[in-house]
């Protein structure tokens, strides 16, 4: 298996009061009220809404809105679970409230996340012999299995330097995307989904990387049976053309940013010539 992890600092956490404190005579950090209102209007919630969700009252997030309250550490993390954040922006809003985050960030080869690694190793194995990878934030590669390298071959050696950043590697003119068939409309469904998610979590880094990808795609012209750009994989083999679709599993009830941000995309046959290529590849080794 193929692993390419980097080293993350742990985050040591504070004990902090749950008491929630309410007093409009006081100032409270800006940060927290100028983040908190960013992204209830990212999210597109109500005063009244997000109040009900986080079980306060809109007069009293009004105010925290302001900056006229100040909020405890339970309202801030009930607020960031309504508003569906992410583990790593809810230590954000932590922060910008005044509070040490809440949720760590492991690093993956400590001997306490071994069964998780272990976890992973397993499912990828149990996926051969179709691919299967577990990928970090904005594409970077941790692990692969096997099958893998029939989306590497032919790929430029640049492109294949660890870190391997999967999203370039698809759809660079020097990595797979000179096999891929169908390009405009596979390429263009890749970029939509990153579009799709920095609309939810802003990141530049995300954007720009974005940017470079859909630089190198031809335009994508919809024809009259045209259902969207969630398309099957469509890739040229010495073997014959593969057709594949991919799902995606995340950690959903990680309490770590680590495990969390983590993904694991597996490739699927969407027809039965695929798959039987797919397993004469891994009988020849």
């Amino acid at each position: 298996m193929l692993l390419l992890g980097h080293t993350l600092r742990g985050i040591a956490l504070r004990p902090w009061s749950d008491k929630t404190v309410d007093m409009t005579t006081a100032i409270a950090a800006p940060g927290f009220a100028r983040e908190l209102k960013h992204w209830r209007t990212l999210r597109r919630v109500s005063q009244l809404d997000l109040a009900i969700r986080a079980d306060t009252t809109q007069r009293h997030l009004s105010f925290l809105e302001q900056g006229r309250s100040r909020p405890g550490r339970t309202m801030v993390v009930r607020l960031a679970e309504s508003l569906e954040l992410s583990l790593r922006e809810r230590n954000d809003l932590l922060l910008a409230a005044g509070y040490a985050p809440a949720f760590p960030e492991s690093d993956l080869d400590t001997s306490e996340l071994g069964p998780v690694r272990e976890a992973l190793k397993t499912i990828l194995d149990g996926h051969q012999p179709y691919p299967a990878i577990v990928v970090r934030p904005r594409g970077i590669l941790l692990a692969a299995n096997s099958a893998f390298e029939v989306l590497t071959e032919g790929a430029a050696p640049h492109l294949l330097k660890p870190p391997i950043n999967v999203l370039r590697l698809a759809l660079h003119p020097d990595g797979l995307a000179r096999r891929v068939v169908n390009l405009p409309e596979w390429g263009k469904h890749v970029t939509e989904a990153l579009r799709g998610r920095v609309s939810r979590s802003p990141d530049a880094a995300l954007e720009e990387l974005i940017a470079e990808l859909e630089g190198y795609l031809p335009q994508a012209e919809p024809g009259p049976d045209h259902l969207g750009f969630a398309v099957p994989l469509r890739l040229r083999s010495d073997d014959g053309e593969l057709r594949l679709i991919t799902t995606l599993t995340s950690f959903a009830t990680a309490t770590d940013i680590t495990l969390a941000e983590l993904h694991l995309e597996a490739f699927l046959p969407a027809d039965a010539q695929t798959a039987e290529i797919l397993r004469a590849r891994a009988a020849r080794g």
